[in-house]
């Protein structure tokens, strides 16, 4: 399938892993093996979800893209000039809001550290936070907000600093149903405009089918990648469809059988 973004082309991957290997050091101090000889490419524009069991190792291969990790083996390549920071955001598990900055002194925070002046940043922010939904809000502090518009605020933060490359952690994963898919159709619905390219962490089949134009599946630690799929359906997609059913029971049986 070819994704509906239109910055997806035959150009470098934006993202390829070589034969990538990874292995902590656990309290007792035994070797235990978080990732094995992962390999996978990432095309501009293209949204990939990583699904796989808890402590599978895709937070890890996250953290290891973005630079926060090194990997034990293996090569990891990035479109020139990405690193973190620069074209590169990351949007994790647990917010990473300042409690003491109002949403939109949280949204300026990285752009204040690049020196931008404060008109321009303040710009920015507020086209943002409109785009996310918040324009109401951007004199609240973080604990005046919801789980959701906490997310959204930190959303809004991360593309503030225009990244190519956004790298997600399971952001959706402690909200409610309701308010985790309005946010998985915002969250689409900018991939587009702004021509992102998306690795997005889940372990919920449902959410990777309705945002993602691949599927990475993980097998149990150490976590190798045992299927691509795929997913060709039209957006919005539609969960009730038999086909969109249909590729939900082959990953989850896919999961399964590598569990047993």
């Amino acid at each position: 399938m070819t994704p509906e973004n239109e910055t997806v082309n035959h150009k470098a991957p934006a993202v390829e892993l070589k034969g990538v290997y990874k292995t902590f050091l656990s309290e007792a101090g035994v070797a235990v093996e978080a990732l094995s000889n992962i390999n996978a490419a990432v095309k501009p524009g293209e949204f990939v979800c990583l699904i796989g069991a808890t402590g599978c190792g895709k937070t890890t291969l996250l953290n290891i893209v973005a630079g926060l990790e090194t990997a034990d083996a293996g090569q990891v390549t990035l479109t020139e000039g990405l690193s973190y920071g620069r074209g590169l955001a990351y949007v994790f598990q647990h917010y990473t809001l300042f409690p003491w900055r109002s949403v939109l002194r949280n949204v300026t925070f990285g752009l204040q550290m690049r020196h931008t002046n404060r008109r321009k940043r303040n710009k920015i922010a507020r086209q943002l936070l409109n785009q996310v939904g918040l324009s109401r809000f951007e004199s609240s502090y973080p604990h005046e907000l919801s789980g959701g518009m906490r997310q959204r605020t930190a959303l809004a933060q991360a593309l503030a600093m225009e990244p190519k490359l956004l790298l997600m952690d399971e952001p959706f994963g402690a909200l409610d149903d309701s308010t985790r898919h309005d946010l998985q159709q915002m969250l689409v619905n900018l991939w587009r405009q702004k021509h992102l390219t998306v690795l997005f962490v889940t372990h919920n089949i449902d959410e990777a089918l309705v945002m993602g134009d691949r599927v990475l599946v993980f097998t149990e630690r150490p976590g190798r990648i045992i299927r691509d799929i795929n997913i060709d359906l039209p957006r919005p997609r539609d969960r009730l469809s038999k086909k969109f059913t249909d590729i939900y029971l082959e990953i989850r049986k896919t999961i399964s059988a590598d569990l047993e």
